[in-house]
């Protein structure tokens, strides 16, 4: 996957246009966004550098989550903290976060889930099935359930993914995931979702695949 591969990527999740109940935070409408397509360039390409081998499908961004950052499974504290144990994000790297994201309480479940990955030491490619952010009407500050034919605008972007980056597994994060791979014809290992107390199941699935054979 190239810069180019990557940039083209990025704007054409930028490109998709959506429902009502739906907030394309990549679009060129609004001005930060612009902030958030170069977030997720930038994770891609430090991605790139490091060869996964694992792609974690989730459910959809959370609105104080991906939905500010651009890039999935974050929130404001991981990506403007220091870097992790993956040397991954923090400042010096590019990003940047948008004036919005000022005062937003970090999203949970980007908290636990990298937790979980830095003590079992895996690194896995991250990306939603639903890459876009669904609200409940008329609430953009929520967050709501991606309905299956909204996930189907999803599919071709983590197919893409898992081509351009050459992963050898795609593990379902999550009900929501599993159907919508379901639904492109793959059977793929399913884990517990690390929010809503999830964590100790999240981190058992990720482990019993490792021990399975599931690379790093």
């Amino acid at each position: 996957m190239t810069d180019r591969a990557i940039t083209s990527f990025v704007e054409r999740l930028a490109a998709v246009d959506l429902g009502p109940d739906c907030n394309n935070f990549f679009n060129h409408a609004v001005a930060e966004n612009a902030l958030r397509r170069r977030n997720l360039e930038l994770y891609l390409q430090e991605m790139l550098d490091r060869r996964p081998q694992v792609l974690l499908v989730g459910e959809a961004p959370g609105f104080r989550g991906m939905r500010i950052t651009g890039v999935p499974f974050t929130n404001r504290v991981i990506l403007g903290g220091p870097a992790n144990s993956f040397g991954l994000f923090g400042p010096g790297k590019g990003y940047v976060l948008p004036p919005e994201a000022a005062g937003v309480a970090a999203e949970p479940t980007a908290t636990v889930l990298w937790q979980v990955l830095e003590e079992l030491g895996l690194l896995p490619l991250l990306w939603s099935a639903f890459p876009w952010h669904t609200h409940q009407p008329g609430k953009p500050l929520s967050n709501r359930t991606p309905r299956p034919s909204e996930t189907m605008l999803g599919t071709p972007f983590w197919q893409e993914l898992a081509a351009l980056f050459g992963v050898d597994s795609i593990v379902a994060v999550g009900n929501v995931a599993q159907h919508s791979i379901q639904r492109s014809g793959l059977d793929v290992p399913k884990i517990r979702h690390p929010a809503h107390g999830g964590r100790a199941r999240f981190k058992q699935g990720l482990e019993q695949l490792l021990a399975g054979g599931m690379q790093g």
